[in-house]
């Protein structure tokens, strides 16, 4: 019992490490965040390390505690990635990652995901408008299948904007960031508009 107690006070510790690393140096990537606040608190046992869940409720706790302004930021955050969406309307992004689940610091990037099964169209679109972008990869699964999608990353009114290009066969997929992990959260133009309506900074 003594074991487990202790076990669970250093999760707790681990995600609060994890939560301000997030909030003040910008890491968006969850388990580079706990990868570097386990070192911090000298833990080398992964099963000590807390869920993404535990660091996001930590990660709030911290934001009403440090950064009240962060719902503030986090609006402009979700202006601007509606703006994105009516710049590319024919496109039908979806807004996944920080800015729409309410992490999200006031340095961080705009995540979309596009299903097509044209994504050159996207990257022409891209250059008929005279926006210079680069070209990364994304790991996903889909069930215990590993997808490497290929991600078009660029600026758009000096935030980072990446766009994971993804097979409308995936469209109704459960896809997830790690094979235990939850299902990666997305909204479309409608809900992004109620989210800034509603002004909420955290999604349930």
């Amino acid at each position: 019992m003594a074991r487990n107690s202790e076990r669970n006070l250093t999760r707790t510790r681990i995600a609060h490490l994890a939560a301000r690393l997030m909030a003040q140096d910008g890491i968006e990537d969850y388990g580079q965040a706990k990868r570097k606040a386990a070192r911090q608190a000298g833990v080398a046992e992964t099963r000590q390390l807390p869920t993404n869940d535990e660091i996001d409720a930590a990660l709030k706790e911290y934001r009403a505690l440090f950064q009240q302004e962060h719902a503030g930021q986090l609006h402009e955050l979700r202006r601007l990635a509606l703006e994105v969406m009516e710049q590319f309307s024919e496109f039908n992004l979806q807004l996944t990652g920080p800015v729409l689940t309410g992490s999200a610091g006031r340095y961080a990037t705009v995540h979309f995901q596009l299903y097509t099964d044209n994504g050159k169209a996207a990257e022409l679109n891209l250059i008929n408008r005279g926006i210079d972008f680069s070209r990364d990869e994304q790991r996903l699964y889909e069930g215990g299948v590993l997808l490497n999608a290929p991600v078009i990353v660029f600026e758009y009114q000096g935030v980072e904007v990446r766009i994971t290009l993804l097979s409308l066969n995936n469209q109704r997929a459960q896809l997830k960031t790690s094979p235990d992990g939850k299902a990666v959260a997305r909204a479309g133009r409608d809900a992004l508009v109620a989210l800034l309506s509603a002004r909420i900074s955290q999604l349930p």
